[in-house]
């Protein structure tokens, strides 16, 4: 049963599958006199599917969540029980609410979860990929300075990466990620729970994937797999190409970094003053 004491509640809802909302989940959205919900219609669809009655209801969503705050928290004072739902999976993962849950805390007011399904770790535990660590990046930017950048961040990050994308945007957003992170395993997985549910398991560097692909993906991309470190006489060659073009060391560090593996950028830094060095030294004489 649940507890006493009026608060807001984070009810995880249903991928596809209608019968996957939990017998908690259920008595709560039964039982709170009030559902925030991203799609209010929608919201009641799945009441409806689920069987149960009817509640009170407020659009809950990016854009309106700052103003909507304030009537929330004035309910919760009054003693309701608040439900907040997004269309799909736990809320918060990429959806609102983030804000709503931090201020209650803040305040005192209680906040529980109800768990359920959740489309990055329902992806996670069906497609093969190593489970552990793995690290969530939400919906990815939808520019690609942004996606550099995220890409970047996690290059070096240890586990599995996972994002939401758009099938539209996907061959793009994939190509920046397989130009930053190298070779890795690939999963894109859509329509979860639902009848024509695909895993889509393949290779980062050489993605065939379908077209069109329709709706929000889960994509998950493997760790950093092991590559062999280039032999220091390679190395020293593609120091040589990589100064030619000038720049900055930073810079001829970073094109050397595009063409070597297994070496640190510590160690590239290393060498190149080495080289540097024995330039300036052969000059002299």
């Amino acid at each position: 049963m649940p507890p006493s004491h009026p608060r807001l509640w984070i009810v995880a809802t249903p991928l596809g599958e209608v019968t996957d909302l939990s017998l908690r989940a259920r008595e709560v959205l039964a039982s709170c006199d009030c559902i925030l919900a991203e799609d209010t219609r929608r919201a009641q669809r799945l009441l409806a599917a689920c069987g149960l009655p009817k509640r009170p209801m407020l659009s809950f969503f990016e854009h309106n969540e700052e103003e909507r705050e304030a009537e929330v928290l004035d309910r919760l004072r009054a003693g309701q029980d608040v439900a907040l739902i997004s269309d799909a999976g736990t809320p918060l993962l990429s959806d609102p609410g983030y804000h709503l849950v931090r201020t209650c805390r803040r305040l005192g007011i209680p906040v529980s979860p109800v768990p359920g399904p959740s489309a990055p770790v329902c992806a996670l535990s069906a497609a093969g990929l190593p489970p552990l660590p793995y690290s969530f990046l939400g919906f990815l930017p939808r520019d690609a300075a942004g996606k550099r950048r995220l890409f970047t961040a996690f290059a070096t990050t240890p586990g599995t990466l996972i994002f939401f994308e758009r099938g539209d945007r996907l061959p793009e957003s994939l190509a920046q990620a397989a130009a930053i992170l190298g070779a890795r395993e690939l999963a894109v997985c859509r329509e979860l729970t639902k009848l024509h549910e695909e895993f889509i398991l393949t290779r980062l560097e050489a993605a065939a994937l379908p077209s069109p692909l329709l709706g929000e993906l889960t994509v998950l991309i493997g760790p950093a797999e092991a590559r062999s470190r280039t032999p220091k006489a390679e190395v020293l060659a593609e120091l040589v190409r990589a100064r030619e073009s000038g720049g900055r060391a930073r810079e001829v560090i970073r094109r050397l970094q595009e063409t070597v593996s297994g070496w640190s950028g510590k160690e590239l830094y290393a060498l190149l003053r080495e080289n540097t060095e024995a330039e300036q030294l052969s000059a002299k004489d």
